[in-house]
């Protein structure tokens, strides 16, 4: 079966065949989808352009940004599992980074349980198919950071939960029944790219920590768009997100 293909061999193309590498950066790379953080973050932390990476439509700007005397990187990230895992694996190749922390919405499938809090993913099922290109196939992927993140979150005295989640890319195909069976077995939120960058993260080496915030509601009788039908609330969150993932950062520097 197709997904079964897995190969730990090398690909024909490599990400070194597409960038030229940059030295001297640092060694960890904050990541964001949302233009409204990446224009904060430039706006008020002290930046420069590091380097790029090519991309069919357009270069993509990695920014080296200086934190309370600590550098690291920051991208913005195209979303779904492929197009993240492309972007991860070109910025790694071209900086050199090898710690990345990423944070984004998600869809809360237990409300009790997620509202107001955090959510630190344990593992998270492969409802996508960059995965089973980077790892044996299996219906789960352990997140192995999410321990650090959790405790991190701790010591900042930040509520949080942590769960399985399940990582799809079909945005348009999360059925009810689909979503049920999922709770089922313990998941708490929905996301499009866990499951794939883990899955990457894993096979070349590099450390992936993740969070999410909850942005929209699916274990409702009908979907409710909460924070995401106000744009106010949702850079609010966003914005605060950063803060935190700015902190994961920070730790993850020295973690390891």
């Amino acid at each position: 079966m197709i997904h079964q293909n897995f190969d730990p061999d090398e690909g024909i193309i490599s990400p070194q065949m597409l960038v030229e590498r940059v030295d001297g950066l640092p060694d960890t790379c904050v990541i964001t989808f949302s233009r409204t953080v990446l224009d904060h973050a430039l706006a008020h932390y002290p930046h420069r352009a590091a380097c790029a990476y090519p991309a069919l439509n357009g270069e993509r700007t990695i920014w080296r940004i200086a934190d309370r005397g600590q550098d690291m990187l920051l991208y913005m990230s195209p979303i779904t599992s492929a197009g993240a895992g492309l972007a991860l694996e070109q910025a790694a190749a071209v900086t050199g980074a090898t710690r990345f922390v990423l944070f984004g919405s998600c869809g809360a499938l237990d409300q009790q349980l997620t509202e107001g809090r955090l959510i630190v993913p344990t593992a998270a099922y492969r409802d996508e198919g960059l995965s089973y290109h980077y790892a044996p196939p299996d219906d789960y992927i352990t997140i192995r950071n999410a321990g650090f993140v959790a405790r991190t979150l701790q010591r900042l005295g930040l509520p949080h939960v942590s769960g399985r989640v399940w990582t799809t890319d079909a945005l348009f195909r999360e059925t009810r029944r689909n979503m049920e069976r999922r709770r089922n077995e313990g998941c708490i939120a929905v996301d499009m790219e866990c499951a794939g960058l883990q899955a990457v993260c894993d096979f070349r080496g590099y450390e992936y920590y993740t969070f999410f915030y909850t942005g929209d509601l699916l274990d409702a009788p009908a979907w409710e768009m909460r924070i995401l039908d106000s744009g106010d609330r949702e850079a609010d969150h966003q914005l605060a997100a950063l803060r935190v993932a700015l902190e994961i950062a920070r730790a993850a520097a020295g973690h390891g």
